[in-house]
């Protein structure tokens, strides 16, 4: 038995969802608001919510990371009556299960609870402890605990590993993590910065190369790969390196064998891939930057890290580990923070992430001198200036009077004017074709040319006077939606 949510406007999907998830056995919360939602799943622990789109006070799409970063990290299954393939990227990206379209029979929409049920099973059963080697990775937050454990599977095995994650979100630590917890912790970590590479050294550096092969190689050199044999080798930024190398490095990943620069005979090298990147490498393939095949090669296992800003939390920790490191290496005692300074640091966007955070800290500490106690005042200005200009930002967006001196715009956007129009020509037309229709369904779609899922998005949206009581409900017969008077089915 499992605690399934609810987050849902539509009264009667809602009912008819808990009823079939009651008759399976599990225990049901229903709640019509994304704010309500959001408190019941920070309050209790449920296994999956089923999330709607379009909800009276947001966006639910906008709530998945918060709804997975509650103490159960439950499931997310979308089901929305107005899919589109972007959502459903975002949403998937976000952590979803699964995305549904509405309307939807109650076994498809069933399912994936089912599914998900099934892998929360073998997901959270018990494992062998096992003492991970963080490598200098801080934070207990859901989401770096998320990657944490996503490091422990990849160090069970040797399949390549690719760690995608914004400038300074820490990808090389995670790569050495996945080594010193792997069986090649004993051999070599090599790493390739391929953003260094030139497109005439690349070759060179990566295969090596035999005296002779070219004027200056006075004398025979061995490349990183061999070097990577038996351990890790960590193709930084891989997104950097040429195509020319691409299609080469493709073939030893497939064969691992490769030729150096000169030599007549083909090396081998037994070695495990790990790949970062802050680059989209999909958008390469399209724009044929990059290859695919290559992608697919590298791509077997994925590590996405989060940018601080999705978990400030880890703040404190961060600063505190980084400070005792920074301290011991110059030499310098350790200070203390004031509160202030652990909130600005908290609240400021920090777009180069843990770098940009411990470069701040580095300062900070080099300009505080023999002061026992920082404030944010001692902060780098540039951060001051952000943090500063970002608060009154907010400020106006949450409904600040506008400034005396804005005047007034004499004519509203033509956008809002078509929108404006828009609206007025589909209520009036809903409200008509359900006259000519005599309320039903049916024949509604037959006369518009409108699907069922689009007809019943308009119904709900603009509540017209005929059918303000209506809700389409799939799992009914078409007769039930006919008739001039309308009304949800008792229970």
């Amino acid at each position: 038995m499992a605690n399934i949510l609810i987050i849902d406007d539509d009264v009667v999907m809602s009912e008819l969802l808990s009823q079939a998830i009651k008759d399976r056995g599990h225990d049901i919360l229903c709640t019509h608001t994304l704010t309500d939602g959001i408190a019941a799943a920070k309050a209790s622990s449920f296994a999956v919510v089923y999330l709607d789109v379009i909800l009276p006070d947001g966006n639910g799409l906008d709530a998945i990371p918060e709804l997975r970063n509650t103490l159960s990290c439950p499931e997310v299954v979308i089901m929305t009556g107005a899919g589109d393939p972007d959502g459903a990227e975002l949403a998937i990206k976000s952590g979803a299960w699964d995305y549904l379209e509405k309307p939807s029979s109650i076994n498809m929409m069933i399912l994936p609870l089912v599914r998900a049920l099934q892998y929360r099973d073998v997901k959270l059963s018990p494992k062998p402890l096992m003492t991970l080697k963080r490598q200098g990775i801080v934070g207990s937050s859901a989401s770096i605990t998320a990657c944490l454990d996503r490091v422990s599977h990849a160090s069970e095995n040797d399949t390549s590993v690719l760690i995608t994650g914004e400038t300074g979100t820490g990808k090389e630590g995670f790569a050495w993590a996945i080594h010193d917890n792997s069986r090649r912790a004993d051999k070599n970590f090599v790493v390739v910065d391929c953003a260094t590479l030139s497109d005439t050294l690349v070759e060179s550096v990566l295969f090596g190369y035999q005296k002779g092969a070219f004027t200056g190689a006075d004398r025979s050199r061995e490349g990183l790969i061999k070097q990577a044999d038996g351990g890790t080798l960590f193709l930084d930024e891989i997104g950097e390196l040429p195509l020319a190398v691409q299609k080469a490095f493709l073939r030893v990943l497939q064969e691992r064998r490769f030729r150096p620069l000169g030599g007549k005979e083909e090396l081998s090298s037994d070695f495990r891939l790990v790949a970062a990147t802050n680059r989209d490498l999909d958008a390469m393939v399209r724009d044929g930057q990059f290859r695919s095949d290559l992608l697919y090669r590298i791509r077997s296992f994925t590590i996405e890290l989060p940018p601080l800003r999705e978990h400030p939390e880890d703040i404190p920790a961060l600063v505190s580990y980084h400070v005792s490191r920074l301290a011991e290496r110059h030499g310098e005692k350790l200070i203390n923070f004031s509160p202030e300074f652990i909130d600005s640091l908290k609240a400021y966007h920090w777009p180069g992430n843990v770098r940009e955070l411990v470069n701040a800290l580095e300062r900070v500490l080099a300009e505080a001198g023999a002061n026992a106690t920082v404030f944010p005042k001692d902060l780098p200005s540039h951060i001051r200036v952000q943090m500063i200009r970002s608060a009154l930002v907010g400020k106006s967006a949450s409904g600040r009077p506008p400034s005396p001196a804005a005047a007034p715009s004499p004519l509203p956007k033509l956008q809002d004017l078509r929108d404006e129009a828009i609206v007025r020509v589909e209520k009036q037309y809903l409200k008509d074709l359900m006259a000519v229709a005599g309320d039903s369904i049916k024949q509604a779609c037959a006369i518009s040319g409108l699907s069922r899922s689009r007809l019943y998005e308009l119904i709900k949206k603009y509540q017209t006077p005929q059918v303000q009581a209506y809700r389409y409900c799939p799992a009914l017969p078409d007769d039930f939606h006919s008739g001039r008077t309308i009304s949800a089915p008792a229970g």
